[in-house]
């Protein structure tokens, strides 16, 4: 086997086993509301990147790439509209995972790929062969039974999926490297993220947590950037239809997070659901693999 696509495989499945994983890590913050939580991965995130920028000799190619960003208002306004989305992702996860909806975030993850491939047909042209098709329809309809069963839209998937999706077109349409993108949406969010924190005063976890969890806190930055450099790595190294087929790690771990260990209800709508949308994605992967 080669070397370079063993390395790409073998990171690829470190950074969905940790983004499958991470609402344990999450949920060890339970204690901090999400909304500081939330602010405070994009703090960290901040310090831990542009300490990795400066040790991997970066700094130049950061600069270079933000001020080519900036240099027009039409990149300026993606690179915004960027960071909005992964902040609204970000957030939508945080707190789902806090208030004991694993499910539904696995959901949205499960459902990410088809309506990424959906966007890329709004907004990018693309054309959808007959299988792409058949997935997207077969997710519809996992949606829709959710929405009949339940009443209303399963509304943390859906918006989970979409906030991905878009952050995705866009990062695909800038001149970017993965730290210099990561880099610019985190700074561009950091201000406001400390204000909150500095709003808070005595509040804040900052100032009434023990140890353990002001540990967790500042290590949120590397849970965050860590899984994305492994990706990149995998990215480089495995052809897509092995990047495809990885990608179904991490809801699938999320799904047996929260029902093995949480112990959320996994009834016989969600199996309906989660069984459309599992066809869907063999019709998807199909799709892949035949490319």
């Amino acid at each position: 086997m080669d070397k370079n696509y063993k390395l790409g495989v073998l990171c690829g499945l470190g950074s969905y086993i940790i983004w499958g994983l991470v609402p344990i890590y999450w949920k060890l913050l339970h204690n901090v509301n999400a909304f500081e939580l939330l602010a405070s991965r994009f703090i960290w995130s901040t310090i831990f990147v542009g300490f990795l920028l400066i040790i991997l000799g970066k700094s130049k190619m950061f600069w270079q790439e933000t001020k080519a960003v900036f240099s027009t208002a039409q990149t300026g306004i993606r690179m915004v509209l960027v960071a909005i989305a992964i902040t609204l992702n970000w957030g939508i996860f945080i707190w789902a995972v806090e208030v004991g909806r694993i499910l539904e975030t696995s959901m949205g993850y499960y459902i990410n790929p088809l309506v990424s491939v959906l966007f890329g047909m709004i907004f990018l042209g693309e054309r959808l062969d007959k299988l792409q098709k058949i997935a997207v329809a077969w997710a519809a309809l996992g949606i829709g039974i959710m929405l009949v069963q339940s009443g209303q839209l399963p509304w943390v998937s859906v918006s989970l999926a979409m906030t991905f999706a878009f952050y995705g077109l866009l990062k695909k349409i800038l001149p970017l490297s993965t730290l210099s993108g990561l880099m610019i949406e985190t700074v561009l969010i950091t201000p406001l993220a400390a204000a909150y924190i500095y709003y808070l005063g005595e509040k804040s976890a900052y100032l009434n947590s023990d140890p353990f969890t002001l540990t967790l806190l500042l290590l949120s930055g590397a849970v965050t950037a860590i899984p994305l450099l492994l990706f990149t790595v995998c990215a480089k190294n495995c052809p897509l239809k092995m990047v495809g087929f990885l990608q179904y790690v991490a809801p699938t771990l999320s799904m047996m997070t929260g029902v093995f260990l949480y112990g959320e209800k996994f009834t016989v709508t969600h199996a309906l659901a989660f069984g459309s949308i599992w066809i869907g994605l063999f019709f998807f992967t199909w799709s892949q693999f035949k490319k």
